[in-house]
């Protein structure tokens, strides 16, 4: 047992800042049962979940949207809520998880007017 944890430690050290940062995204939001940023597609219903790493007001068509970028460790995509300037309580750091169905633009995953849960 004591080696093991000396082994973990170890490997920690040797592991970038952006190894470890995805490696406890990926622990933080393992147990809530959704699919992973990595394996979400296109034209496909998915429940995904991570962290708020941007958030920010991009105009589409002429309307302002909110863009919020959540990242699980794994990959990232965009909720993208037309006609919003903000949500309360979405900021950079919190947890979330969206509902709805991807369309990919410009190689980017994005999600229209996802249904949403803020985490703690």
């Amino acid at each position: 047992m004591v080696g093991m944890g000396l082994l973990d430690r170890m490997r920690k050290l040797t592991q970038s800042v952006d190894d470890l940062d995805s490696l406890r995204l990926q622990e933080r939001f393992a147990d809530l049962s959704l699919t992973p940023l990595s394996e979400a597609r296109a034209r496909v219903p998915m429940r995904v979940g991570g962290e708020v790493t941007r958030i920010r007001i991009v105009p589409r068509s002429g309307i302002p949207s909110l863009d919020v970028l959540i990242s699980d460790g794994s990959g990232e995509v965009h909720a993208l809520f037309t006609g919003r300037k903000n949500l309360g309580g979405v900021m950079p750091g919190r947890g979330m998880v969206i509902e709805g169905v991807a369309r990919e633009e410009r190689g980017d995953l994005i999600v229209l007017n996802p249904a949403y849960t803020l985490l703690g």
